[in-house]
């Protein structure tokens, strides 16, 4: 007998008729003798629809009632998911995030786990009944509903999972597990059985929209095995995210390629090559609440640098505002920005051990005649920024290059 925690998405539980159909698997896992905690999210569209309400009430809604309407949405979920269950004949019980109690800091809208109260749910595992939680919230230590942001709901699955001390964490999506790359990119891209939580971090931070980086951190942290699996299929294993295996080394040199279209390059000319001159430039950028990404500097001849680095796509006007009111005061020669890039990377714990993975990234884009304008690389990951264009292009012969296809 295992402790599962289940976590589905809105596209899960997007109609009555899915949500009868999780409320069958669930009960699969059920008559195999293992105790189950559900982690739901809203159903699809619906916090997309309170959204669109509160901004008719209030343009820029409060942050906190925010989260009282939004926290809504799961409680309707977890209701109906629970009637269906009982409607298959097993005990079921559901708890809002407060009535778990799940603790947050009181950062609205944004909140961050504290801590989890698990006693009931233990108590009601051991009684036999299947447990249902709304993802997505909590609620501070004075009491008031908090929501945790975007990916909040496999935060909230990762959370009750190393709370409980749970054997398995289940993230049930619209795929079937974690691919070497965007299959609607390069249709022969193959689902990985295994990949590492630093393999799947960078994954996530890098454009991989199968699981949000949170949830990945809180699950690396507390050593909570994750598997992503298909709410659509009944069979197939999944993805499962784990930590590496010495025996895995030498399997697979790279895992996947990730990529991202939301990047904008930044370049400031010609200033004072001084001690500094970094924080001068970046320093009203960050005050501003801009992240920056890669960042190259380079050193001429005539006691100049020239500073390059890439910040979001949305963030990219405001961060060239926020320069331009600052280029006399670090003494810029020009200010200029690009917002037709894209971000492209190859990942694999394998890199540790082999040499020669830069030169055959670069000499098969140079090939494809695709120029690199910035590189970025870390002990797992190299990471190239080129004209979006190629962006695809460049995704394609690079799974080509690295093996990666179905049946390599």
């Amino acid at each position: 007998m295992a402790l599962i925690v289940q976590k589905y998405g809105g596209t899960s539980v997007g109609t009555p008729e899915r949500i009868a159909n999780v409320a069958q698997r669930v009960a699969k896992f059920k008559m195999l003798g293992h105790q189950v905690v559900v982690v739901v999210s809203a159903m699809s569209g619906e916090t997309n629809r309170l959204v669109a309400l509160a901004k008719e009430v209030q343009p820029n809604p409060d942050s906190r009632e925010m989260d009282v309407l939004l926290s809504t949405g799961e409680q309707v979920t977890i209701a109906l998911l629970s009637m269906a269950l009982m409607e298959l004949g097993l005990k079921a019980r559901s708890y809002t995030g407060s009535q778990v109690k799940i603790v947050t800091d009181n950062a609205h809208t944004k909140a961050r786990i504290l801590d989890i109260e698990e006693q009931n749910i233990r108590a009601d595992l051991d009684a036999g009944y299947v447990v249902v939680v709304a993802g997505f919230q909590g609620v501070d230590e004075k009491g008031n509903i908090t929501t945790l942001g975007r990916g909040g709901s496999d935060t909230t699955g990762v959370a009750l999972a190393a709370a409980l001390k749970a054997d398995e964490c289940q993230i049930y999506t619209d795929v079937d597990g974690v691919y070497t790359t965007d299959p609607r990119v390069v249709p022969e891209a193959r689902r990985l059985k295994t990949i590492t939580f630093e393999e799947m971090l960078e994954m996530a931070s890098l454009g991989s929209k199968v699981l949000q980086i949170r949830s990945v951190e809180f699950a690396g942290k507390y050593k909570v095995k994750l598997r992503v699996l298909s709410s659509f299929d009944d069979e197939g294993e999944g993805t499962l995210i784990t930590f590496e295996e010495e025996d895995n080394m030498e399997q697979a040199i790279i895992s996947g390629i990730a990529f991202n279209r939301d990047e904008a390059k930044i370049t400031v000319l010609g200033v004072p090559d001084r001690p500094g001159i970094a924080y001068q430039i970046l320093g009203p950028v960050g005050e501003a609440n801009i992240d920056v990404d890669m960042i190259i500097q380079n050193v001429g001849a005539d006691g100049t640098t020239d500073f390059t680095f890439t910040v979001h796509r949305n963030e990219f006007k405001k961060a060239l505002e926020v320069l331009k009111g600052v280029q006399s005061h670090i003494g810029a020669r020009e200010i200029s920005g690009d917002d037709r890039i894209a971000k492209v990377s190859v990942i694999g714990v394998g890199m540790r051990s082999h040499a020669g993975i830069a030169s055959t990234m670069f000499r098969t884009l140079a090939e494809e005649g695709i120029n690199i304008q910035m590189i970025s690389t870390s002990e797992i990951k190299i990471s190239v920024v080129i004209d979006e264009k190629y962006m695809e292009l460049a995704v394609r012969v690079l799974h080509k290059a690295f093996g990666l296809e179905q049946g390599a």
